[in-house]
């Protein structure tokens, strides 16, 4: 009797996470910090809220079945909004609309690959990629990165057989939060492009970038369609993480293979959160921009903070989108820090050993926090706890 495919893989990472706090309470003067999953914890705008209401009230379709490939006026809006942000032409026929982002990245994966075909991924990872390729029955191919937590696209050209499909790339990077330069990303699209394998690149954390100018410029490309497979999520900008709205961007021909497989999974995204995401793009880029306005605080909050763990020996080895990367000092795996952190300094975050193929000795040294729900003084908290550690150093 064969394993069936979910024993392919691992557990959820951010549910075991929550396991180690199981039986332990946390004083009301220290109450738990938790930086372990990248998600909004505040419902979305009120103004959102309400129309989601009149959606509910007012909408008969909201409760109906919907195209298996999303709402076509919010098909249509994303892609003038994807192309107005990189300055590129996408047109409606080339979006998809789905439920959340890693269906997305699940529904690529289904029309790109079969049994045993290969898919290169950067590590550390972003595991619940991870995942899904163990459970479709592909090969996960880790690329490591430099130093700087970017991968090296001639090291990528090398491990590129016959049987890959395509590579993967998460930028702002989850869960380093390095922000993938343009050139570095148009050396992977013209790597694919050369080889005839697709390039993913999810930009769930896009609306967080720091830079001003278009994260990169793929979308320009003639042709952009034949190579790139772009996903994007609504959840982390409009706070709709409850409501799974994300999104592709492919050629046509690539959507109607994918679109068996959504209409086989889940048949249609969910209508009201397809509402709340088309009024959000045509009423909250103002609030959006304010958003990004506080993440950018918060990440300069980690900035302002590092020094005093510096000298303890800490690295903030990336930090971007919802995420700070830290090297940790000590000799234990951050596979022991991380639960032992939670009762000796009431932290919850995961260790970089999630994000790594197994027995990596890499993540054991490495930790990510999630820090977007907490504001500069809660930063400066997280940071005055981690200072209080007092454990062997390498």
């Amino acid at each position: 009797m064969t394993a069936p495919r979910t024993a392919t893989t691992f557990a959820p990472p951010v549910m075991e996470a929550r396991r180690w706090l199981d039986g332990i309470t946390f004083p009301v003067d220290r109450p738990l910090i938790n930086v372990s999953q990248a998600a909004p914890v505040e419902p979305p705008h009120p103004d959102m809220r309400r129309a989601m209401a009149d959606a509910v009230l007012e909408d008969d379709s909201a409760h109906l079945y919907g195209p298996v490939l999303g709402m076509p006026a919010l098909r249509t809006t994303l892609a003038a909004r994807t192309a107005r942000i990189y300055g590129g032409s996408v047109a409606p026929e080339q979006i998809a609309i789905t439920s959340g982002c890693n269906q997305a990245f699940a529904a690529a994966i289904a029309a790109l690959c079969g049994e045993g075909d290969e898919v290169i991924i950067p590590v550390p990872w972003y595991f619940n990629h991870k995942m899904w390729l163990d459970m479709a029955g592909a090969t996960s191919v880790p690329l490591a990165c430099d130093g700087t937590l970017l991968p090296d696209p001639a090291q990528a050209a090398d491990l590129i057989t016959p049987r890959t499909r395509a590579i993967v790339l998460v930028t702002p990077n989850n869960p380093t939060g390095r922000e993938y330069p343009d050139g570095l990303v148009r050396a992977f699209y013209d790597l694919c492009r050369s080889h005839g394998i697709a390039l993913i690149v999810d930009e769930t954390y896009r609306d967080f970038h720091a830079g001003s100018d278009a994260p990169h410029s793929l979308f320009t490309q003639a042709d952009w369609d034949e190579t790139l497979i772009h996903l994007y999520s609504f959840s982390k900008a409009y706070r709709l993480t409850g409501h799974r709205i994300g999104a592709i961007a492919a050629a046509p021909a690539l959507l109607a293979e994918i679109e068996k497989f959504l209409d086989t999974v889940a048949i249609c995204p969910n209508q009201v959160g397809q509402s709340a995401a088309l009024w959000g793009m045509q009423n909250l880029d103002q609030w959006l921009a304010a958003e990004r306005s506080e993440i950018l605080t918060r990440r300069a909050a980690i900035t302002t903070n590092m020094p005093a763990l510096a000298t303890q020996e800490w690295k903030l080895l990336g930090l971007g989108g919802y995420f700070a990367y830290l090297q940790h000092p000590f000799v234990m795996s951050s596979a022991q820090l991380a639960p032992l952190m939670v009762a000796q300094a009431g932290i919850l975050c995961l260790p970089g050993t999630m994000f790594y193929p197994q027995n990596h000795s890499d993540g054991e040294a490495e930790l990510r926090i999630a820090f977007a729900n907490l504001d500069a003084g809660g930063i400066a908290t997280l940071f005055a706890r981690l200072a209080t550690l007092d454990l062997p150093h390498r």
